[in-house]
């Protein structure tokens, strides 16, 4: 399935995909870019940049520094995420932390929504 997009944020996703977060690049490079699935990094979709997304298995899943944890930004996020589910797609939120001390059950947690073990 394709997902329509806003052309005037294709440029901040590519900007995006250049400059990952160090949580993002730990859960690309030791992780998810050896699952054995198509898996676009920074996806536009809609009015949306998601970090990851297979589409697939229509999981997006988004890694949230401190800049989320503020009362209007989850909000945001739960509006956001809301919008999602509205086309069908689920989304996998994991902190920066748990990316940090937590890999393994993070990769485990995908991995079960992936349906992959």
């Amino acid at each position: 399935m394709s997902y329509s997009y806003n052309k005037n944020l294709v440029k901040n996703a590519q900007t995006l995909r250049k400059n990952m977060t160090p949580e993002e690049k730990h859960l690309w490079y030791d992780f998810l870019k050896h699952l054995p699935l198509t898996i676009n990094r920074q996806k536009n979709i809609e009015n949306f940049i998601v970090d990851f997304f297979i589409a697939k298995n229509k999981i997006a899943i988004e890694i949230d520094g401190i800049q989320h944890e503020g009362d209007s930004n989850k909000e945001k996020d739960i509006a956001r995420d809301a919008e999602l589910e509205k086309m069908g797609i689920t989304v996998l939120r994991y902190s920066n932390h748990s990316i940090r001390y937590n890999f393994n059950q993070v990769c485990e947690d995908i991995l079960k929504h992936l349906e992959l073990i």
